[in-house]
């Protein structure tokens, strides 16, 4: 069975992916430097597997990984993620999404691994054009964060053009949530910077409120609408992704999500519902960089990859209160 090399595997969609690879036999190695992911979540999986601490744009740590484990793939999810912090913060987050990267994919080509899975974001589509967001859709992303991740998808690109061995699989998605069904790994970012796990928190008592940034949208009840999709459905669609871009040697982009939107609010009444208390809301101003509806067509990772959503948005509530209540970290 094929190494693949996870990087950002104790994060949270890294590490539910990692979960799935071993349901399905993989091989898999782990690196993370542990800065926004921690031990347990690998740990709750299977503590035989290879965790590397450090960092992806260490160039000769790659390579002693590389050398030593084969690896045969890449599966890329140590990007920093937050939108807001990108906007002030635009350097780190070049640094860390783009230059890095660059590191990372010119030490894959010294070491021959030409297979690479990307995890890409709905931000590089900016404010929306369309009511369901295509793979065809322009891409113009309104702040740092998504313009990092659409350099690298440009990047990504050319090198399947200059170097035909090489290929990729970019999986674009809109609003990752939910835990693990057996409620062993969830959301671990600290601070939090999923809306499910902040409203999740303010019901617990760990904030004492939670904020609905904007009320003012052109949407059915002014709050922003998203796409949310959950963590296991999204862990699915890189395997899938992955199976074809090494089986039929493609390189190919795919819009991840269930199709479906909702808004802060209907998120923020589900999480009431679902754990029976009352929390305090505050509504603010918009926050910068924050388009008011971002919807996936995911018609096509339906149609060429047999892909679909399991899980709506209760389950994808239910699952990170369970693990939001039971978390050891």
């Amino acid at each position: 069975m094929k190494n693949i090399l996870v990087i950002g595997g104790a994060g949270y969609i890294g590490s539910h992916t990692v979960k799935q690879l071993l349901k399905q036999n993989y091989n898999v190695i782990v690196l993370d430097n542990l800065s926004k992911g921690y031990k347990a979540s690998l740990d709750a999986i299977d503590p035989n597997i290879p965790l590397i601490v450090g960092d992806l744009g260490d160039e000769k740590l790659l390579s002693e990984i590389f050398t030593k484990h084969n690896i045969h793939t890449v599966m890329h999810f140590a990007a920093l993620i937050e939108v807001g912090a990108s906007v002030f913060n635009p350097d780190v987050y070049y640094d860390n999404n783009v230059t890095k990267v660059l590191t990372l994919l010119n030490t894959m080509k010294k070491h021959q691994v030409n297979n690479f899975v990307f995890s890409s974001t709905a931000a590089t589509f900016g404010n929306p054009q369309e009511d369901k967001i295509s793979e065809t859709h322009p891409q113009l992303p309104i702040n740092p964060y998504g313009s990092s991740k659409l350099m690298v998808e440009w990047i990504l690109r050319d090198y399947a053009h200059a170097f035909p061995e090489f290929n990729y699989c970019i999986l674009r998605y809109f609003n990752a949530c939910g835990a693990d069904f057996d409620g062993n790994i969830g959301p671990s970012y600290d601070p939090a910077a999923l809306l499910i796990t902040v409203t999740l928190q303010a019901a617990n008592g760990k904030r004492p409120s939670i904020k609905i940034f904007g009320t003012d949208y052109d949407t059915p009840d002014g709050t922003g609408v998203r796409d949310y999709i959950h963590v296991v459905d999204l862990a699915q669609a890189h395997i899938l992704g992955m199976e074809r871009m090494v089986n039929e040697k493609v390189s190919d982009s795919y819009n991840l999500g269930s199709g479906q939107g909702n808004s802060v609010r209907e998120v923020i009444d589900m999480c009431k519902k679902i754990t029976g208390i009352n929390f305090k809301v505050e509504e603010t101003t918009r926050r910068e960089g924050d388009p008011a509806l971002l919807v996936a067509d995911p018609s096509k990772a339906g149609k060429i990859l047999n892909w679909k959503t399991q899980y709506q948005l209760e389950d994808m509530v239910k699952t990170a209160w369970h693990w939001e209540q039971n978390k050891t970290y």
